[in-house]
């Protein structure tokens, strides 16, 4: 190996040879073998990174292209109009949905001032977008009015936020405007939604009443025969009285002498019926108070109009309700009461009644194949809290029931013995009444335990 040979192997291996310093040396020596062979396999190297980098700048293209395809049909999807800006507020890019309100393609609106698209008014707090984006503040939901492409004032419902490069510095903003027509459209939409859905719910609790009230009827009319009953002997006992005393009154008028009056007298036993016939008239008036009461619940219960919410006495509304259940009922139950005298709530009483109505009848018919059905009832407060308890020995709510007790249609009876809406309709009830209905299993006896709370009157809040 010559000179020029070893100076070529040395560069190499010092790493100090480049290609023009290869071609230099083969100048010198144009006869060498091996300085034709570096040359060659430098030269594949260079042309290998060549390919290399060729195709990698070719997958990056056909990325760039895709992301820019992607990007561009997005924007073109979107119904929202968007429009970028520069950190001086000259429009860089808007999408299709600002070309279909402005009228113009994109290429016209590029460099011109934001402010330039909207309307009188609008242009001066969309100028002041870019003031507020500075100040990392975010606009969201302002209302301002785009010129569409009759020149005439859109309305927005505009969202600006601030846009930056790869280094974090400010480089303008982006702004995203919703047709205020569209929104209106959409609130209408939902409110019409709402208030068919809320039609529907008035529907269902109406429902559900009708078919608790055919289950109570035999218990209702018990309740009505009762007094009626009463009122019905009074009345009779009250006739014989006054015919009695219509015969004394006219021997009085007739001038009749007085031992014929006072045997009279004797003999029609009006002395006692003056004693008797003062306790008749008030029981007669009790009776026919209590018919009275008894057809105001009934009506209250059966009633689709929304009462008011207000003082009343809880312990009277649960023993009428649980009167109508269990006289109704084809297995009555042993049932046990620790209510109190007298118990004011708040809330809606016609609601409670139905709530309570239905939470006996779900007792009533989980314990009726029962060797010996019992139903415990309990009132009392907590805090600020009146509370309704009722709780039977029948076989408890499954685990995997537990979570769906108070679901619309949800029933663990036969087909056609419960429409599942009687819990799901009472929970809705008790907390629009600002109360809460909750379920546990009795982990003594085994049976359900539901829970009503309800606001105490105000008068009695501590």
């Amino acid at each position: 190996m010559d000179r020029a040979d070893s100076d070529i192997r040395d560069k190499r291996q010092d790493g100090l040879i480049d290609q023009a310093g290869v071609a230099d040396t083969i100048a010198l020596n144009p006869t060498s073998e091996g300085a034709w062979i570096e040359v060659i396999e430098k030269m594949d190297e260079v042309y290998a990174d060549l390919v290399h980098y060729q195709l990698e700048l070719e997958e990056k293209n056909v990325a760039l292209e895709e992301a820019q395809q992607f990007i561009s049909s997005v924007l073109s999807s979107m119904t929202d109009a968007l429009i970028v800006c520069d950190a001086d507020g000259r429009v860089q890019r808007a999408n299709f949905a600002t070309e279909r309100l402005t009228g113009k393609k994109e290429a016209k609106l590029l460099g011109k001032p934001l402010g330039a698209l909207f309307a009188k008014g609008s242009d001066r707090v969309v100028n002041q977008f870019l003031e507020q984006v500075r100040s990392d503040k975010t606009i969201v939901d302002r209302e301002v009015a785009l010129i569409d492409m009759d020149g005439n004032p859109a309305p927005l419902a505009v969202n600006c936020s601030s846009r930056y490069d790869h280094d974090g510095r400010l480089v303008g903003m982006v702004l995203i405007g919703r047709p205020v027509g569209e929104l209106r459209r959409a609130y209408e939409e939902l409110d019409s939604a709402h208030k068919e859905l809320g039609q529907a719910q008035q529907q269902l609790v109406f429902s559900e009443k009708m078919a608790a009230l055919g289950r109570l009827v035999a218990g209702v009319a018990h309740e009505l025969n009762n007094p009626i009953s009463f009122v019905f002997g009074n009345m009779y006992a009250l006739k014989r009285y006054g015919e009695r005393i219509t015969t004394y009154l006219k021997l009085t008028d007739g001038g009749a002498d007085e031992a014929t009056l006072r045997e009279k007298r004797k003999q029609l036993k009006i002395d006692r019926i003056l004693k008797d016939i003062t306790p008749l008239v008030e029981g007669t008036l009790e009776g026919a108070e209590r018919i009275s009461e008894i057809v105001q619940d009934l009506r209250r219960f059966s009633s689709s109009q929304e009462e008011l919410l207000e003082p009343f006495d809880l312990t009277r509304v649960v023993r009428t309700a649980t009167r109508w259940v269990i006289k109704s009922a084809r297995v009555k139950p042993k049932m046990t009461f620790d209510i109190p005298e007298h118990l004011e709530a708040t809330g809606r009483k016609g609601a409670v009644h139905q709530i309570v109505v239905n939470l006996v009848q779900n007792a009533v018919d989980i314990t009726a194949d029962r060797p010996s059905p019992q139903i415990e009832i309990a009132c009392g407060t907590d805090r600020d809290q009146a509370w309704v308890r009722v709780r039977d020995n029948g076989t408890g709510i499954a685990k995997g029931d537990m979570h769906r007790i108070f679901e619309p249609f949800f029933t663990t009876k036969q087909i056609g013995e419960g429409t599942g809406l009687g819990l799901y309709v009472s929970y809705g009830l008790a907390e629009e009444q600002g109360g809460h209905l909750q379920c546990a299993n009795d982990l003594g006896e085994g049976g359900a335990v539901f829970t009503l709370k309800l606001p105490l009157e105000k008068n009695n809040e501590s």
